[in-house]
């Protein structure tokens, strides 16, 4: 396998790209917008630059990297020799299942259709197509260039043949694959957006301020970032997102967004994306937190 495409060109979809392009596949990168094609190559250029400043990798290799991207706006032409295609675009289902129907249209019979889905259920999206036994989940986690786990998800009707694939696909990437069941939020995100949903609401109901709630837990629990500060650097409007497909799927309250994240998102403060969320990122890109009341 060598051909890989991938379906985005946002934040998870240029750093799959990358990481596949840095050893060595074929990369086929995939967006509607030009805009957002330019976007994420210029990020994968300054990453790759980063990790050259630091030694960790050869201007060769830099170099190298780039050359194996190649970019288009039209899904056909993109996945046309794709032995696997990753799709990475927004988390919403109906753009997600839209683009699952389209996939099996176009791309080989061969071809493996993966989702980084972070919360929809693959046996869902592979539902969609006519060829549910090649439809698997691929979640990477960010920054995908860094983060070594990917999580192995395999829908009903997900075949043997296709999860051992993508394992050693994985393993060729240097990750390290987790095979996990089908439900929503699958084990990261059904842990995690319960942990961010509750700080958020200590948070809005006065318990704490925004540095003390991440302060205790990096310091109390030695998580590397806070959750309110995580929650921005994923996206409050992607934490919205997850969360409801988890209330959707459990009707548990456990899982239901606190009123303070709906609001947030509404407003367009959707965090890091956005320049502003818990903190704010206007100032040189440093974290300051925002001079806003957060209490119910």
């Amino acid at each position: 396998m060598k051909n890989i495409s991938v379906i985005g060109a946002g934040t998870m979809g240029n750093g799959i790209a990358h990481t596949f392009a840095q050893f060595g596949y074929q990369v086929n990168l995939v967006d509607v917008s030009q805009e957002q094609l330019e976007k994420g190559i210029k990020t994968i250029d300054k990453n790759l630059s980063r990790m050259v400043s630091k030694e960790k990798i050869s201007e060769d290799d830099k170099n190298n990297t780039l050359k194996n991207i190649h970019s288009f706006t039209d899904l056909q032409a993109g996945v046309k020799n794709a032995e696997l295609v990753v799709e990475a675009a927004s988390e919403n289902e109906k753009i997600k299942l839209d683009i699952f129907k389209q996939m099996d249209e176009v791309c080989s019979a061969e071809t493996i259709l993966a989702s980084n889905t972070s919360s929809i259920p693959i046996t869902k999206i592979a539902a969609v197509t006519n060829r549910p036994e090649q439809v698997i989940g691929m979640h990477f986690m960010n920054p995908v260039p860094i983060m070594k786990l990917v999580e192995i998800i395999r829908g009903y009707s997900t075949s043997n043949a296709t999860t051992e694939k993508v394992v050693e696909l994985s393993k060729s990437l240097k990750k390290v694959p987790t095979e996990v069941n089908d439900y929503p939020g699958f084990i990261a995100n059904r842990i995690l957006m319960p942990m961010i949903n509750e700080a958020i609401e200590s948070l809005y109901t006065g318990v704490a301020g925004v540095e003390e709630i991440d302060t205790v837990m990096k310091l109390g629990m030695a998580h590397p970032m806070g959750p309110l500060q995580l929650a921005d650097f994923i996206g409050l409007d992607v934490c919205l997102s997850i969360l409801d497909v988890m209330y959707d799927g459990f009707k548990q309250p456990k899982y239901a967004p606190c009123p303070l994240l709906v609001n947030m998102v509404r407003a367009g403060k959707l965090g890091v994306k956005s320049g502003e969320g818990f903190y704010d990122y206007s100032v040189e890109k440093k974290a300051t937190v925002v001079a806003a009341q957060f209490k119910a």
